[in-house]
């Protein structure tokens, strides 16, 4: 699929399944092609090249698409003025969906005391939790979240999260945009990471940290000048950790053992540091961000 907004190419050639039974994280930098992606997604946006399958089909060309999709991208997108209750039996009825499955989405996400309140008085998270609400209303196969934990407090993140894995766990497909790196990795299985509009990552969580991350381990000695020097002579980068613990990376946890060993070198501690997914996503992505911020002074 290829998006482009006059001369800016904002999706290049981007190509990608998401499937059913798993969480799957769309994952970039700003400006990445993100939000153009799920907008095309939607229907919101017409692709200049390709094309978008949602079931099979264009997600325009579903009679009642709320059954089939359902999807936050804005959350305060709403008539400010129209009560939360309102709001979501507005689009019930817009997709034959029965009265009773407003009361029931209310409650699930835990705003039926304020539903008769305006939806413009309600905070980011009270917004966000609206927004889901009108995503799960056609109880649909497949659910789009775009920054769902936006505004959230930590309750409502943890929330957001059981929600989301419980909605895969019950063979839906769940596609999560998300800038929160530590949140991808305790709720996603699979990721999808784009940067400048073109594809950079097909694959689970576990297959992304482990086969992309630097090799690196914690390592203590009683002579760390000396173990510095031998590591560095076998090409390996050395750091030291906050209480001073080498880091050694581009070495195994057991070369670095047995280079020791045949040096005479006593280990107090050898660690394999498993990277994490925002130390692997931050090096992937690096040539892919527009804005690099600077140091203050």
């Amino acid at each position: 699929m290829v998006k482009r907004y006059g001369p800016t190419l904002a999706v290049d050639g981007l190509t990608f399944d998401v499937q059913p039974g798993q969480v799957t994280g769309f994952l970039g930098p700003n400006g990445s092609g993100k939000s153009t992606t799920l907008r095309v997604v939607l229907g919101l946006d017409a692709p200049t090249a390709g094309s978008v399958a949602v079931n099979g089909s264009p997600y325009r060309s579903h009679h009642l698409p709320l059954r089939e999709v359902g999807a936050l991208l804005e959350a305060k997108a709403i008539h400010p003025g129209r009560s939360a209750y309102n709001h979501l039996l507005f689009l019930a009825r817009s997709n034959r969906i029965p009265r009773r499955r407003v009361d029931e989405v209310l409650e699930i996400v835990g705003l039926t005391d304020v539903a008769g309140k305006r939806a413009g008085t309600f905070s980011l998270g009270m917004g966000q939790r609206l927004g889901i609400a009108a995503a799960l209303l056609g109880d649909p196969g497949i659910l789009l979240f775009d920054e769902p934990v936006n505004g959230l407090d930590p309750e409502g993140i943890l929330w957001v999260r059981n929600l989301m894995r419980s909605l895969a766990a019950e063979g839906r497909t769940v596609f999560v945009s998300s800038h929160l790196m530590s949140e991808m990795s305790l709720t996603a299985d699979h990721l999808i990471v784009i940067g400048r509009g073109k594809l950079i990552a097909d694959t689970s969580v576990s297959d992304f940290v482990t086969g992309k991350g630097q090799v690196r381990s914690r390592v203590r000695v009683p002579d760390p000048a000396r173990l510095t020097t031998l590591v560095t002579e076998r090409g390996a980068s050395v750091a030291t950790d906050h209480d001073g613990a080498l880091l050694v990376s581009g070495l195994l946890a057991a070369d670095i053992g047995e280079l020791a060993a045949a040096n005479q070198l006593v280990l107090h501690e050898l660690t394999p540091v498993q990277a994490s997914l925002e130390e692997v996503f931050m090096e992937l992505t690096r040539d892919s961000v527009d804005f690099h911020a600077g140091t203050a002074r």
